[in-house]
């Protein structure tokens, strides 16, 4: 692929105390291609242990998980033939310190798998 078609795919982010979502957009239709959760059936278990934990936690997922997430996204990217994402930097950088560090493992992984993902350098790798 040129450089030009890597940036037409978007990675967006979707944060919350209970899941992590992660798709890939293509710029130029509006469609998600690509998108994983850890709300998906793998991850179930692993919610369920947090759910039923006492004290309770209000926190679902960590940076384990995000990075399985990315590398599950990663994966699905390859195989439909994308070779690049591109984030918006200035998004990322403007969340909570704790989002940012547990999110930097999900980039990681996703280019772990072959997948460049751009803007992705200004995040420390844990």
């Amino acid at each position: 692929m040129t450089l030009t078609q890597n940036h037409q795919h978007v990675l967006q982010l979707v944060l919350s105390c209970r899941k992590i979502t992660a798709q890939v957009t293509n710029t130029t239709t509006s469609s998600i291609i690509a998108m994983a959760s850890s709300s998906e059936q793998e991850f179930l278990a692993h919610y369920r242990s947090k759910l039923n934990r006492f004290p309770r936690s209000h926190r679902f997922w960590d940076a384990k998980v995000a990075s399985r997430v990315g590398e599950k996204l990663g994966f699905r990217l390859r195989e439909i033939g994308v070779t690049g994402v591109q984030i918006d930097a200035k998004e990322e950088l403007s969340r909570p310190l704790h989002y940012r560090l547990m999110v930097s493992p999900l980039f990681h992984s996703i280019q772990r798998v072959g997948v460049h993902v751009s803007g992705a350098d200004n995040f420390p790798s844990i």
